[in-house]
């Protein structure tokens, strides 16, 4: 039974023990594709996700990375979200390549302009923001952006921290549409954040300039997998309405 967007937000629940029952890799590969069209900064994708299916590096994660938790060493299946950072330029150059591609389909006497002005997003905005040297480019970009922004509104979260976060979450969002889309089918996840990022790399075979987002745990919930009843704090404390 399929679910509503509502229905499935709140039947999605992180379980933390899964029955001993598979699930279809097909299925969950196509909400891993549902998660590939997560809004995204830049659409520049800046991640990549890893569907575990063998067992013994199911294993090996949930020993030797994820504290042998429960979520982990009783997952079906896991889901590594990994943050590309490091890929922004061939990622900006896919997109020049698709837009030329779009543009030259077009006709008509603003077409040359408007690509030019989209192309100049990719070939010099783009490379401002990302472009890093240990971290001092931007914070020069971050001291000419705050001097800039006394005169008038801009950008301002310019420097390699602040590019990190927008990276990771970008993926977070893909993240989201992943587990929003197996709830949808009544497979269940987990999403940890309680691991060693650094093992999973290694055990993964990742680059060092790649960071991991989450790993998500999937399986079908057991019926101790709930730990306890939903909370969240009284709505009326976190919505503020501006009239």
């Amino acid at each position: 039974m399929k679910r509503t967007v509502t229905e499935a937000i709140e039947y999605r629940r992180s379980v933390r023990i899964f029955k001993k029952e598979s699930i279809d890799p097909n299925k969950v590969k196509k909400c891993i594709i549902n998660a590939s069209l997560a809004p995204n900064s830049s659409n520049l994708q800046t991640w990549e996700f890893y569907h575990i299916i063998n067992k013994t590096v199911l294993d090996s994660i949930a020993k030797k990375a994820c504290f042998n938790q429960n979520a982990a060493r009783t997952a079906n299946q896991m889901v590594v979200f990994v943050v590309r950072k490091d890929l922004w330029r061939k990622r900006a150059k896919a997109n020049i390549d698709f837009l030329n591609s779009v543009f030259d389909k077009k006709m008509g006497k603003n077409t040359e302009k408007n690509r030019k002005m989209a192309l100049r997003y990719y070939k010099i905005a783009i490379p401002i923001m990302y472009t890093s040297f240990f971290g001092i480019l931007g914070l020069l970009r971050y001291i000419f952006f705050q001097i800039v922004g006394i005169f008038r509104p801009i950008f301002r979260e310019v420097r390699l921290s602040d590019i990190r976060i927008v990276s990771h979450k970008s993926t977070a969002l893909a993240a989201q549409n992943f587990m929003l889309s197996m709830a949808e089918i009544g497979y269940d996840t987990c999403p940890m954040e309680g691991s060693d990022t650094s093992r999973i790399k290694k055990i993964l075979n990742l680059p060092s300039s790649t960071e991991i987002n989450m790993v998500i745990g999937c399986g079908i919930r057991d019926e101790k997998g709930i730990y306890s009843e939903r909370y969240r704090i009284p709505f009326e404390e976190v919505y503020k309405e501006i009239k």
